[in-house]
């Protein structure tokens, strides 16, 4: 039988010792054992004292740009691209790159003289009907808008709104009671190119017979303390026109008649009624920044008026003569031929054609 310490059927066969003395030096005895102090650590000592059972890996490292990074660059220079763009096709210009400066307007007002006293009633209706205003449509229905037609550098959209803007003018400066009366400009002003403006406030602010600051050359307007509005229902007609100047503008060209009712100022609804002729002849000039912000450039302006006197200014109120009433003697202002500057002053004479048959 073997030894206690082999097994049961000895020693494997070529191994001295059954194996047992190649792993002698690891062996512990018992001594050993029963000496060796064991320790626990509690959770806290494991924590401060020692290194955590698992380890964070460091973040791979990937070649080339994480795709954040690569959408912020390309954000970024879609901005940049988007701010350049704005710069160049802004709509608010500096005016120096237009490619060419906006004239001052030109007027000429030319009072029209009646050879009689006024014809008048209490009834604007019968006045109307008896009058060459007869057939003509009431507001801005006398203001129709033409077929229109591309041009050779212009759309068809960008001529409509060429004509609309100009009839929108025209409605405002010759139909809006409050601008009649003299109240408001401004519903006219906000029409303008800004280039305009200066010039378009001067001639209310100082209103000069000079050919540049007639405010009755922006709009119509009478004398508030002299005649008021007896029927809103101006009658209109005339027509509109436009056409391309050059590559870069267009032009529209405006000539309509408006016949106003007016009684004396503050009078009551039987006072007589009077008829009231003006006829305007404007000429509005579009660029393509005009066209993009729907303003104008109103460049002449020819009126005729009247009844009036010619002795009386007729630069920043139309003063009517009313029913009944008849001219001044005497003509326009005298003329300075020496004096520069200045606008000739003119007056003609209402012919009995243009009057109501009363």
């Amino acid at each position: 039988m073997g030894g206690p310490g082999e097994p049961p059927d000895g020693a494997p066969e070529g191994t001295p010792g059954g194996g047992e003395d190649e792993y002698r030096s690891v062996v512990f005895d018992e001594s050993f054992v029963r000496a060796a102090r064991l320790q626990e650590y509690s959770a806290e000592e494991r924590i401060a004292d020692h290194a955590p059972a698992v380890r964070r890996r460091p973040p791979l490292r990937r070649s080339g740009l994480p795709r954040q990074a690569l959408a912020l660059v390309l954000l970024i220079a879609v901005a940049f691209g988007t701010a350049v763009y704005m710069g160049v096709r802004h709509p608010y210009q500096n005016p120096a790159a237009r490619s060419r400066a906006v004239e001052p307007l030109r007027t000429t007002v030319i009072p029209l003289a009646p050879q009689g006293a006024v014809p008048g009633t209490a009834d604007p209706a019968y006045l109307y009907a008896h009058s060459p205003a007869a057939q003509y449509r009431i507001g801005a229905e006398g203001i129709p808008l033409p077929p229109s037609r591309r041009t050779a550098h212009f759309s068809d959209s960008q001529v409509v709104t060429a004509l609309t803007t100009a009839k929108d003018y025209i409605v405002r400066s010759s139909l809006y009671p409050e601008v009649l009366t003299g109240q408001q400009v401004r519903p006219v002003r906000v029409l303008l190119d800004p280039e305009q403006l200066d010039q378009f406030d001067e001639s209310f602010t100082h209103p000069a017979a000079d050919g540049r600051h007639a405010p009755t050359g922006w709009l119509v307007r009478f004398d508030p303390s002299r005649a008021e509005l007896a029927d809103r229902g101006i009658r209109v007609q005339g027509t509109l026109q436009a056409s391309e100047s050059d590559a870069s503008t267009l032009e529209v060209t405006a000539d309509h008649t408006f016949v106003y009712a007016l009684r004396p100022a503050g009078a009551d609804t039987k006072s007589p009624v009077s008829l009231f002729t003006v006829r305007r002849e404007l000429q509005f000039r579009f660029d393509r920044d005009d066209l993009r912000l729907r303003q104008t450039q109103l460049i002449v302006s020819y009126v005729q008026a009247g009844p009036l006197s010619c002795a009386e200014d007729s630069t920043n109120h139309l003063r009517p003569l009313l029913a009944g009433q008849t001219a001044r003697t005497g003509g326009p202002a005298g003329t300075d031929p020496y004096a520069t500057g200045g606008a000739t002053p003119l007056c003609g004479s209402l012919a009995a054609s243009a009057q109501p048959r009363v």
